[in-house]
């Protein structure tokens, strides 16, 4: 949707004074990252050397960071949701909404810590946050040492050699994700990609592999020890592996006596009333927590789903059988289902998780096989996509997901993979 208020910044803190940690165990990684005279390392290289810095096992460190980045540092640009590098380090701050509102100074705000773990992995490395943005390898040993961190706080055993099933619960917290069930769903896709092995070229041209771990038993027991939040179970549409959480759109009436004054979406029976033929993928321009807010906001717009970036995690704002009020077409409208994705790009963001990617595809792929959308570029397309209605509505018409959603990547992940359309080269013709 490309939505246009400001949320969260994305900017750089001062970094605060270092944990405790011995200079045999900084030695390797600050070399590895600060050393100009040392030829570039190999992307795989920087994962076995954090490894071994940190005590964390070096499967399960790519198998981490696939799902985080498969693999890429992004030339140290950031993400959309404010991450950098191959750990998708954070370095977010939240809107201050005191000055907001004009009562006053600025004061400082308190932010989760998955919202700043670029300052944590900089507490714990003494490595500087601008290392840990623009090196590669400095980035790694950030993750690294944050994984080894959660490690130690459940009292549990650090080193290479560890079982990687008895780091489900250090995994789970890596996502950032506040209820257990999205910290399972993360870990466990994270071990799944740990069974099945990944190999691919990353973004300086070498190829990593992750080689296939048939036999891994993770310790699903551990989640409990982490206490995080079980969310409200309400049926959602989504398959059950994706945990959906329900945040309702509000359906009232707000503006009597007017009858049109009333929102934010109509209910209707779709698919019998009318045929679903699209899903829109949109962009937020503000953070998760802030389009939860807007959407349940009866005079503002709507949609059906939105996800978050850092976990994929997805809330469900809008049956599926009701027309959200999402792409500025009224026909549109009537015959898509809208997904807001939490992302910046208009913030100069370059870059979206491979979780969220993932939880996205899954979505869209039941949903298109619920409701017999087709898995090609003409159904499932982005809000740049959908023509204004009227001539003088163009202007106004979107640009998101932005030029930094991955249509082929994501294809892959819908397991219908882009090829070329010799009658339509661009891929981009939409049929109404």
């Amino acid at each position: 949707m490309g939505l246009t208020l400001s949320g969260a910044s994305l900017v750089s803190p001062t970094s605060a004074t270092p944990a405790p940690t011995t200079s045999t165990t900084r030695a390797e990684c600050t070399t590895l990252s600060t050393d100009a005279a040392k030829p570039k390392s190999e992307r795989a290289d920087d994962f076995a050397a954090a490894a071994r810095e940190y005590g964390v096992p070096r499967d399960l460190l790519l198998a981490v960071s696939y799902l985080e980045s498969r693999w890429d540092h992004h030339d140290g640009e950031r993400s959309v949701s404010g991450g950098y590098g191959p750990m998708h380090l954070t370095d977010v701050r939240l809107p201050d909404r005191r000055r907001d509102r004009g009562e006053g100074a600025p004061r400082a705000q308190s932010r989760p810590e998955s919202l700043r773990t670029l300052q944590l992995a900089a507490d714990l490395t003494g490595l500087n946050p601008r290392q840990l943005r623009t090196s590669p390898a400095a980035n790694v040993c950030g993750g690294a040492a944050i994984l080894a961190h959660y490690q130690r706080r459940l009292g549990l055993a650090l080193g290479e050699e560890t079982d990687v099933g008895r780091w489900y619960a250090a995994v789970a917290r890596y996502s950032g994700a506040a209820d257990a069930s999205t910290a399972r769903r993360f870990a466990e896709d994270v071990f799944t990609t740990l069974s099945q092995g990944e190999s691919r070229v990353a973004d300086d041209g070498e190829r990593v592999r992750l080689p296939a771990q048939g036999d891994i038993r993770p310790r699903r027991d551990q989640l409990a020890a982490l206490e995080l939040r079980v969310n409200a179970s309400v049926a959602t549409d989504c398959p059950e592996r994706l945990a959906c959480e329900w945040v309702p759109a509000p359906y009232e009436w707000y503006g009597e006596p007017d009858p049109y004054a009333y929102g934010n979406h109509d209910l209707a029976r779709r698919p019998r009333d009318m045929n679903i033929d699209y899903i829109v993928i949109h962009d937020t321009e503000t953070s998760y927590d802030n389009t939860l807010a807007l959407v349940q906001d009866p005079e503002y717009v709507s949609w059906h789903y939105t996800l978050r970036s850092s976990d994929g995690h997805i809330a469900q704002n809008v049956r599926p059988k009701n027309v959200a009020w999402h792409a500025g077409n009224w026909y549109v409208n009537m015959h898509s289902i809208g997904l807001e994705h939490e992302g910046y790009a208009g913030q100069n963001g370059e870059w979206y998780t491979e979780a969220m990617y993932r939880t996205s595809a899954r979505l869209v792929r039941y949903l298109a096989n619920r409701y017999d959308i087709p898995l090609d570029r003409a159904h499932i397309i982005g809000h740049d996509q959908i023509p204004g209605p009227a001539p003088a509505s163009v202007p106004g018409m979107h640009w998101d997901p932005g030029p930094f959603w991955d249509w082929e990547h994501y294809f892959d992940l819908l397991r219908a993979p882009l090829r070329r359309d010799v009658d339509h080269p661009t891929g981009l013709r939409m049929v109404i």
